[in-house]
């Protein structure tokens, strides 16, 4: 049966796919294999100028890239060509690192022993992709995985498999042949994979549930995976905020993408002080966003992928208005419109046990909290199973430092939401993850350690 992909903004077919399976499945599996013993041989520049001929040969379709990622998932043309800006810059940063990153730590000789530590590629980096950033994920792992020695086996979110396509289309077929090989797989075929004694790294992107089942198959061969998972990331607006500047980034961290970012802002905490005037700049924010055809320039806020994903965020508004929760904006999927949109949600006093500040809405939702202290905010953010990112909203910075050492997640903001900063590790805490991608870390997570022990005089 083959793969289907449905627009979200009108139902239409987008493409259908044959999955890769047995004798087909088995032959690019080996091809991979095989590319990798010839690819880690090659000299690291050498790598690193394949990879940028990648790169370019990416460059050279990006328009119909991003319009292919707009009618896959739902994501505004904009907002998509701003994405493929992100994969050039993240993975310039990366090649650029590349060479100090992987360069063998040298260590002082001792009697007649030289030693050293050499950053060895692992083999087949398996990257299973998610659809929400269907571009800038993978290529958090491609790009180091390649300059690394590794070759990639990219199966790419059933919602968007021409992303994946388009990312064999370009490093595919470079000098080295074999080195991004696109597979579209089911359930099944992905855990046979998984499985495989060739595949030597596992990197996951998705739900937390969907990271448990990987895990546990991956455990079975006790190789390394990465995991980039949910998040329920805070924000609090402290009572000496620049509020306007507050409002704007927040609101635009909750509903960028219509929410659907593991690192957006799903729950802000307010010092009552602020309470009202944040509520009624944030409404005017929400109810500015004009949403329409992802491909027309003028709409900013899209589909949600997925037409389940109504459902939940209409249960996780009726749950905070049913525990006391006001709704102010939204609150429901549009009317009568085969599109899947969701109104940009405004939701204040709601519960920290509700389900709207626990559970990850991936959706345009924002649902506040008055606090009357810091300590008092920082006791709800740290009420959560997850650890991504936290974004404290301050000009105090001994009040931000504070925050940033008392909290648990892989980020911690100051004044600024939402974003990755390649020259920082990308990690998650708790049922956010494992490992890293991005910075020299991600280097690490992508190789193993080789020591290196010689005598020099016998």
């Amino acid at each position: 049966m083959p793969l289907d992909v449905l627009n979200p903004f009108d139902q239409s077919l987008v493409c259908s796919l044959d999955h890769d399976e047995g004798a087909a499945l088995e032959a690019k599996i080996a091809a991979a294999h095989s590319a990798a013993e010839g690819w880690r041989q090659v000299p690291l520049q050498e790598r690193i100028e394949q990879v940028r001929q990648g790169l370019e040969r990416f460059r050279a379709s990006s328009e119909q890239i991003a319009v292919d990622v707009s009618r896959q998932m739902g994501k505004p043309i904009t907002q998509a060509r701003g994405e493929i800006n992100t994969v050039f810059a993240r993975a310039d940063h990366m090649l650029e690192i590349a060479p100090q990153a992987l360069s063998a730590e040298l260590l002082p000789p001792v009697d007649d022993f030289q030693r050293r530590i050499e950053h060895a590629p692992l083999g087949v980096v398996f990257n299973l992709a998610a659809w929400n950033y269907p571009l800038v994920i993978p290529v958090n792992v491609i790009v180091p995985a390649l300059a690394a020695g590794n070759t990639v086996l990219l199966k790419h979110s059933a919602k968007t498999p021409l992303c994946g396509q388009a990312f064999e289309e370009a490093f595919g077929e470079l000098d080295v042949p074999g080195l991004v090989t696109n597979l579209v797989l089911t359930h099944e075929t992905t855990a046979g994979v998984i499985a495989d004694p060739r595949v030597n790294h596992l990197s996951f992107t998705g739900s937390v549930e969907g990271g448990r089942a990987v895990y546990r198959q991956a455990a079975e061969r006790f190789i390394d995976v990465g995991l980039e998972l949910g998040g329920k990331d805070p924000a609090y607006i402290a009572r000496d905020a620049d509020l306007d500047f507050a409002i704007a980034n927040t609101v635009d961290g909750a509903c960028y993408n219509a929410g659907q970012s593991c690192c957006a802002v799903e729950r802000v905490y307010v010092h009552q002080s602020l309470l009202d005037d944040y509520l009624a700049g944030a409404r005017e924010a929400l109810e500015a966003y004009h949403p329409g055809d992802p491909l027309e320039e003028e709409t900013t806020i899209g589909p949600l992928a997925s037409r389940g994903a109504l459902d939940f965020l209409e249960e996780q508004v009726r749950d905070a208005v049913s525990r006391g929760a006001e709704l102010l904006a939204g609150g429901a999927r549009t009317p009568d419109c085969a599109g899947n949109f969701f109104q940009p949600t405004l939701l204040a006093g709601v519960p920290n046990e509700a389900a709207a500040m626990q559970e990850e809405s991936f959706g345009p939702i924002l649902p506040v909290l008055a606090v009357s202290s810091d300590e008092e905010a920082l006791t709800h953010m740290r009420d959560t199973r997850f650890g991504l990112t936290a974004s404290i909203w301050t000009s105090d910075q001994e009040r931000a430092e504070h925050f940033a050492s008392s909290l648990d997640a892989g980020t911690i903001f100051q004044n600024r939401c939402d974003f990755l900063d390649p020259a920082l590790p990308w990690t998650g805490y708790g049922d956010s993850g494992k490992g890293s991608t991005l910075s020299s870390y991600g280097y690490l997570h992508l190789t193993r350690r080789k020591s290196i022990h010689f005598r020099t005089n016998t």
